[in-house]
């Protein structure tokens, strides 16, 4: 993409818990900017918080010259004026601000507005969901591309076919209390159901030992298959594409750990459905997740000593196989592995996508709209990108 602004990227919620790690990443990036050069800001609401951010990421990487040589640029979401300031400065806008329900819409609104790209790392399905409804048109007539859950949710998942801060935490209680709300939203798309080739995929139960990973495992709660499915759904419909059907469970363990995610669910369902019980869930989040999440965040000790890993076991047709003919009678398994999730594979994930659309411009899809990351980078290199920077996609 053409530098036509002052900015490639403006990192908006540079001084947040994820947003410091994204200003890091993207310190370490910048060789890989077009042409070898990248140029960018951070934005925020208060200038000495982002002053300090980039002397701490000054003195993580040895890099003296981030606090002379990144510009700041003051921005907040209740201030609609300085939003379109900033986007108008800004090729691409990764926004670093959540919860998205709260914080979300008047980033994605300024940049449809004042023709910035907009990347976020949401993994709350109805922010994503309603983004898409509302503003997918608007965004389509500007030429600007706004792709939503560019983190650990869920390019690892979308694209493959140890402890949290709070912020993850105030998403998950918001959008279990919401539940209702994200249904009706969906049914104003008047979605006609996707195309099902060959067997349908069973559901498996609320808790189920896995043989593949010889773990209890429980249904993932996260937003990877609402990601998932509104990508199968663009490649059905722009690229007649056959649909794959997904399903997401999480591996929490022996018993010990039934026994913990029981109690702490039971009372997660009771208080989220009310509001002094949000306020509780809120106030205490490490208590009620058995130190899961917490205000601090991880150390960075603890971020150096966390991985994950995703495995995809797939079942289908091998060629001139009927798919009406029968069960699947071929499988394959991929694997997706990489560092820390939260917030050193998060980083990672977010910096290589805007670095991927401005590197590869002509391979995002012909037209602007809102998009998730499986529809926007379908075409690209982004998986040999996240590959050559830890995040590693294998066929086993």
């Amino acid at each position: 993409m053409l530098l036509r602004k002052p900015y490639h990227l403006v990192i908006f919620g540079a001084s947040g818990f994820t947003g410091q790690f994204v200003v890091e990443e993207v310190a370490r990036t910048v060789s890989e900017g077009p042409k070898g050069n990248l140029k960018w800001a951070v934005a925020g609401r208060s200038r000495q918080k982002l002053e300090k951010v980039l002397e701490q990421a000054a003195a993580v990487l040895s890099k003296s010259e981030l606090r002379s040589e990144v510009d700041i640029i003051v921005a907040d979401v209740e201030e609609p004026d300085s939003l379109a300031a900033m986007c108008k400065q800004a090729v691409i806008v990764l926004n670093c601000v959540g919860p998205y329900r709260f914080y979300g819409e008047p980033v994605v609104k300024a940049c449809v507005e004042n023709g910035a790209h907009h990347i976020d790392i949401s993994g709350e399905p109805q922010f994503l969901e309603g983004m898409q409804l509302n503003y997918s048109s608007q965004a389509a007539d500007k030429g600007v591309y706004i792709i939503g859950s560019c983190g650990f949710d869920s390019i690892p998942a979308d694209m493959g076919g140890g402890c949290i801060h709070d912020g993850t935490w105030q998403s998950a209680i918001y959008g279990f209390s919401d539940g209702q709300k994200l249904q009706s939203l969906r049914r104003k798309f008047n979605h006609k159901p996707l195309p099902s080739i060959g067997s349908k995929l069973k559901r498996r139960g609320s808790l189920f030992f896995s043989n593949e990973i010889q773990q209890y495992t429980v249904p993932f709660m996260g937003s990877d298959p609402s990601v998932v499915k509104r990508t199968q759904r663009f490649l059905v419909e722009e690229h007649q594409d056959k649909p794959v059907q997904y399903g997401a469970y999480a591996g929490i363990g022996g018993i010990g750990n039934i026994i913990k995610l029981m109690f702490a669910g039971m009372m997660f369902w009771v208080l989220v459905k009310f509001s002094f019980g949000r306020n509780l869930l809120i106030k205490h989040p490490e208590f009620f997740s058995f130190g899961f999440f917490s205000k601090a965040g991880p150390t960075r000790k603890q971020m150096d000593e966390s991985s994950f890993q995703f495995a995809f076991y797939g079942e289908g047709y091998t060629d001139g196989q009927d798919p009406s003919q029968g069960k699947p009678n071929g499988k394959i398994c991929t694997l997706v592995q990489g560092p820390e999730c939260g917030y050193v594979a998060t980083p990672i994930a977010i910096v290589q996508a805007a670095l991927t659309m401005l590197n590869e411009p002509t391979a995002l899809p012909k037209t602007g709209g809102v998009y998730t990351p499986g529809a926007a980078f379908a075409k690209t290199t982004l998986t040999d990108r996240l590959n050559k920077h830890g995040i590693k996609f294998s066929v086993v």
